[in-house]
């Protein structure tokens, strides 16, 4: 059902033919060879998960859960091993822990607005920070604004760094959740999660945590980061688009009320009262992707294979190798300078703007992203409009650095 390359397990990291289980990678704009420094708004996609949904649609293609013939139980059997892969590749404790979601804005969604059911009232507090993205920012500013609660949101320093000591002064007895995002998707910042959520807990306030970012670059642990809710989407872990996870602990997610309701999350229905499914389905309402969430699997167990180890030592060596050649472009100044980073860099070019930039590169043939990358408080923090992203994957090599380099000169000189 999830196609995987075993001998990934124990070969080499061999650039070539990881680039080749790509195959957009080969495609031409403007005449020249794609280089795709895009990865953090979405990652391509291997030709295993391309395979498995394909595969699906092809040969399996059935609704799952409810029917008693042959391909509904086979394809029950695929979405819910696919569940288990997701629960052991973040080391959950269950697999109804794992809920599938349209992506990490609607997870956000969910805990927000069904927390704040039962929890937030007029008066209460909620600890976000300045660079969260708005999937993380406007669920709990409308919560705030229904409720009469109040946003407090933990400042950050020049270099892009969370100021914990003020993390810590902005708890009260009025405070009911934590949250913030684990790696920036516009600074690259790694936040340090596991002690923020330590912080919290010690005041018994429950942490939610965006990790959007985090998933595609690096190991997670649950369980050892003691997260009560996290967050994610496939699409940025070279999975398909449509489909997320929300993690949660089981007691939980066992207080919350359901967030939609529909076919799927009950157990009986009168004019009377309905009782709703236990985990996960009662979060599950209605069709779900279900070659998504297929598809999911494939991407984790491709990354799997590949090593998480491996995929981390090589997009920081691209983050290295770029830094430094970026750093020596005249007028160009990079945003976002943490100890911590992920494969993230965020320049800005005195006397240009960064979507003229974006077009001229894209002349060239090199994707990257352009604008506030849905974090504006961040950009009237450092007081520019937006910046020109870089995002690098594992199959990002230092020739399209180079090339990106060459382009962003070229260009300025085109530009000033």
């Amino acid at each position: 059902m999830t196609p995987t390359n075993l001998e990934f397990q124990t070969a080499p990291f061999d650039i070539k033919k990881i680039r080749n289980d790509f195959p957009i990678l080969v495609r031409t704009v403007n005449g020249k060879s794609l280089i795709y420094l895009d990865n953090g708004a979405t990652a391509q996609k291997p030709q295993a998960v391309i395979d498995a949904i394909s595969n699906y649609y092809s040969h399996e293609n059935a609704n799952i859960h409810r029917g008693v013939h042959t391909l509904s139980r086979e394809m029950t059997d695929a979405y819910e091993a696919a569940r288990t892969v997701i629960q052991k590749h973040i080391n959950a404790a269950f697999s109804h822990e794992i809920i599938f979601t349209k992506g990490t804005t609607e997870s956000i969604n969910l805990v927000a607005f069904c927390f704040a059911k039962k929890n937030i009232f007029k008066g209460d507090e909620i600890i976000i920070s300045q660079m969260e993205h708005h999937s993380n920012i406007l669920p709990w500013q409308q919560i705030c604004e229904e409720k009469g609660a109040v946003l407090k949101v933990i400042q950050i320093n020049e270099k892009g760094e969370l100021l914990l000591e003020e993390y810590k002064n902005l708890f009260s007895s009025k405070t009911k959740i934590v949250a913030i995002t684990h790696i920036s998707n516009t600074l690259g910042t790694i936040n340090p999660i596991k002690e923020m959520i330590a912080l919290a807990h010690e005041k018994n306030i429950p942490v939610l945590v965006d990790g959007a970012q985090a998933v595609p670059h690096s190991k997670i642990d649950v369980q050892d980061l003691d997260a009560d809710f996290y967050c994610f989407s496939a699409h940025k872990v070279f999975g398909p688009t449509g489909v997320g996870v929300l993690y949660g602990k089981e007691k939980l997610l066992n207080a919350l009320p359901p967030y939609q309701t529909g076919g799927g999350t009950i157990k009986t229905v009168t004019f009377e009262k309905t009782i709703y499914e236990e985990l996960p389905l009662k979060f599950e309402a209605g069709t779900p992707n279900i070659a998504g969430g297929i598809g999911f699997a494939a991407a984790l167990n491709y990354i799997q294979n590949i090593g998480l180890e491996k995929i981390f030592l090589q997009e920081h060596t691209l983050l290295n190798y770029a830094t430094e050649k970026l750093s020596t472009i005249k007028d160009l100044r990079i945003i976002g300078t943490a100890k911590e980073k992920a494969s993230v860099l965020s320049f800005f070019i005195e006397g240009t703007h960064p979507f003229d930039v974006g077009t001229i590169l894209d002349q060239l043939g090199i994707a990257v992203r352009t604008g506030h990358h849905c974090t504006q408080p961040l950009m009237q923090f450092y007081g520019i409009p937006g910046t020109i992203r870089a995002s690098f994957a594992f199959y990002n090599t230092k020739e399209e650095i180079d090339e990106l380099a060459n382009g962003i000169e070229r260009t300025i000189k085109m530009l000033k």
